[in-house]
């Protein structure tokens, strides 16, 4: 069998709003609140991946990166340009506003609210 990712836990102060802010980014569904009592707001990656977003008082910054298709990518800008979240190619400058990344034809950092260092990736 090969080992796929499952879920992912992300830690969040208002986990409802940073599911959210980060399935209205990249377009992703945000699924209804699940777990005992409701406590994770999943958001649907794709048919393998969910993230899992979990009320924290104080949630330590994560780095999660995607790669994604050009159309995609074109999208994701839109939508951080439209909502007006700086974004960049540097992740210790990520709010730069290029999207020259270093390893891609395309590429960009963003951090959420909870500060979340969320990187996406283009090949054209």
């Amino acid at each position: 069998m090969t080992i796929t990712l499952n879920h992912a836990l992300i830690p969040a102060r208002d986990h409802l709003a940073a599911a959210d802010f980060l399935a209205s980014v990249l377009d992703l569904p945000r699924l209804p609140p699940d777990g005992q009592g409701g406590h994770f707001a999943p958001v649907r990656v794709n048919d393998t991946l969910t993230l899992e977003f979990v009320a924290d008082e104080r949630p330590a910054a994560q780095h999660l990166a995607f790669d994604v298709d050009p159309e995609t990518f074109d999208g994701i800008l839109a939508r951080l340009t439209a909502a007006g979240v700086p974004f960049g190619d540097d992740p210790s400058d990520p709010a730069n506003g290029s999207t020259a990344h270093p390893l891609c034809a395309r590429g960009l950092y963003f951090v959420d609210p909870d500060g979340h260092l969320w990187e996406v990736m283009s090949p054209a």
